[in-house]
């Protein structure tokens, strides 16, 4: 009974730390950012509401897996993204034809919500509503 406890308390706080993967059918549509912060930058940066409201920022996800981020009407950047766990693995298609692949961290997925992020030092945390 002395090691039963100890095993189930464990068992509990693994199954608390999982969170369930990312699905792509969740992720499809439009979502408008609310919030854009670099909390690791030096010092720590937000934009502004009024900025937001100005450039009316999005980021789109199709179902051929493509992502396409908006920024001022125009777009900002564009690629394909595949899903590993909370991340999503994101293939940037650059100006010159190259690309580069980095993940969006998720941290919150519901309906209407989405809050990812980047990691390091340039990183970034976005709060997006789904249009």
């Amino acid at each position: 009974m002395s090691k039963t406890i100890p095993a189930i308390i464990l068992s509990l706080l693994f199954l608390a730390a999982c969170e369930p993967a990312v699905k792509p059918e969740n992720l499809y549509g439009k979502w408008k950012y609310l919030k854009v912060e670099s909390p690791n930058a030096n010092p720590p940066d937000t934009v502004s509401t009024s900025e937001l409201k100005e450039q009316a920022p999005y980021i789109q996800f199709t179902r051929k897996d493509s992502l396409l981020i908006y920024w001022g009407g125009q777009v900002l950047s564009h690629g394909i993204f595949r899903i590993d766990g909370r991340n999503i693995q994101y293939k940037e298609t650059l100006p010159d034809g190259k690309t580069r692949e980095f993940p969006f961290y998720v941290s919150k997925l519901t309906g209407q919500d989405l809050v990812f992020s980047t990691r390091g030092s340039d990183g970034s945390e976005v709060t997006a509503v789904k249009e």
